[in-house]
């Protein structure tokens, strides 16, 4: 029940201990008027006998909840803290700007200097600073970029936007696992003509690990910079910029269980990354990223990453188990379902099934009390299947047929099991629906079925 989560009794902690502070009189009655109003939800949700007031969340790769520590370190930053960290003519502005550079530690989970750790609003913000201000500021020398078929959709719509402005953009070929073969397929940039390749580190839909560390050492060998999309790779792997030859690297804060709206972008200092800023303003952030540092939402990002590295090697463990206790509930109990990616080179707390003869749509619309996708949140409005399945050469019924599971932090063996028989129960239920699930458990290929027009 919720009352007896994890999550909520942190919560509850978290508000206890702002009270305690001594915070303003109306940050109190604000604070005291939700908390009332989630006890009274709750109250009545035991009233009713216990069931979930909300669906069990599987959805780790689209957000994550804010970890109530963090959450306990944003608060002062809200109500008495809630100075402008580029006022530097009083109290509140040397308190918020010194918050702010504390919060740069996110340089210490990625082995980074905090000079190296500029803020954003986003991952998604991050690639596009990264991408089009590289590219932008060593033309017209060098207008070559690499990235590959399979990236987040705003790196590819980046890159599609530099082919507009006259770039030559490869756009690289993945296995059928998801993963960049380096041998064939990854071409030798030369210095003369590609600026920057962008490979993310952890793909968002399936799970699979690039060869990021092989990727840095070919570039940094050709003097080519090399970004990478570690949005879905921070916190949750070991992530070492130097050892790994990264030059550039986005961040996402909900992605690590910090708040919404904010990232941050590692730019290399030494050898050097120059690019051009992509908004004009103020000049904060070296000139990079003008505009007024939100300070609550920065030290969230601070205070994420200093849980994170404390805690990866757990958090891992605990995904890790959770996910084979997945995946052994699922395929011991259905025939032809399909683990889309690569079974060890992968994030294991990013799971994509796809289920044969069930449409993906359907099976998210009948598991009501789970709360999954079928892909990447920022194209779940789209019909069309997914294209980082359809790059691994999935045919067009499996990639309708796919679900994402997201495990993390938060997430419980009850929770799994429970996700475990909803989707055992409901996949058999569409399937007994289905004109060709009889076809398929009889093993004919419908492919070779020859199919009437009228």
């Amino acid at each position: 029940m919720l009352s007896r989560s994890p999550v909520f009794l942190g919560i509850l902690s978290s508000c206890g201990r702002a009270f305690r502070r001594g915070f303003c009189a109306e940050a109190e009655r604000w604070l005291r008027s939700s908390f009332t109003t989630v006890l009274v939800l709750t109250a009545d949700n035991e009233k009713n006998g216990g069931g979930p007031i909300r669906p069990i969340y599987f959805d780790a790769q689209a957000t994550t909840p804010v970890d109530p520590r963090v959450l306990d370190a944003m608060l002062p930053y809200y109500v008495s803290h809630f100075g402008n960290p580029h006022s530097r003519t009083h109290a509140y502005g040397w308190e918020a700007e010194e918050a702010v550079e504390n919060a740069r530690k996110v340089a210490d989970l990625i082995n980074a200097d905090p000079k190296e750790v500029i803020f954003t609003s986003g991952a998604t913000e991050s690639n596009n600073i990264a991408i089009k201000g590289v590219a932008s500021f060593y033309s017209p020398q060098k207008k070559g970029v690499v990235t590959t078929q399979t990236e987040h959709k705003c790196v590819l719509d980046s890159c599609r936007t530099l082919e507009h402005r006259g770039f030559n953009v490869t756009y690289l070929p993945v296995q059928k696992n998801g993963i960049v073969d380096l041998n064939v397929s990854f071409p030798q940039p030369s210095r003369h003509d590609t600026s920057i390749v962008s490979v993310m580190t952890v793909n968002n839909e399936i799970g699979v690990r690039q060869p990021v560390e092989e990727i840095g050492k070919i570039c940094r060998s050709k003097g080519v910079f090399f970004h990478t999309d570690a949005a879905q790779a921070v916190g949750k792997i070991p992530i070492d910029v130097q050892k790994m030859n990264i030059d550039l690297m986005s961040i996402s804060g909900h992605k690590i269980y910090g708040p919404q709206g904010v990232g941050a972008l590692y730019v290399r200092r030494r050898p050097r990354v120059r690019l051009e800023a992509q908004q004009s303003g103020g000049g904060q952030e070296r000139g990079m990223r003008s505009g007024t540092l939100p300070t609550a939402l920065t030290v969230g990002l601070g205070a994420a990453c200093e849980i994170a590295k404390q805690e990866l090697q757990a958090d891992y463990e605990h995904v890790c188990a959770l996910s084979k206790r997945l995946l052994d509930g699922i395929m011991s109990q259905l025939d032809h379902v399909i683990l889309n990616g690569d079974p060890v080179a992968c994030y294991p707390g990013c799971i994509n099934l796809s289920f044969a003869c069930v449409e993906g749509e359907s099976l998210l619309m009948a598991l009501k009390q789970v709360a999954l996708s079928s892909g990447s949140a920022c194209t779940s409005a789209s019909l069309e299947p997914s294209y980082v399945l359809r790059a691994i050469g999935a045919e067009e019924d499996l990639a309708h047929s796919s679900i994402r599971f997201g495990i993390g932090r938060f997430t419980t063996e009850e929770e799994v099991d429970f996700t475990v028989k909803q989707v055992v129960t409901n996949v058999k239920r569409l399937r007994e629906m289905s004109p060709l699930w009889e076809m398929v458990s009889e093993g004919i290929d419908l492919k070779t079925i020859k199919w009437s027009q009228h």
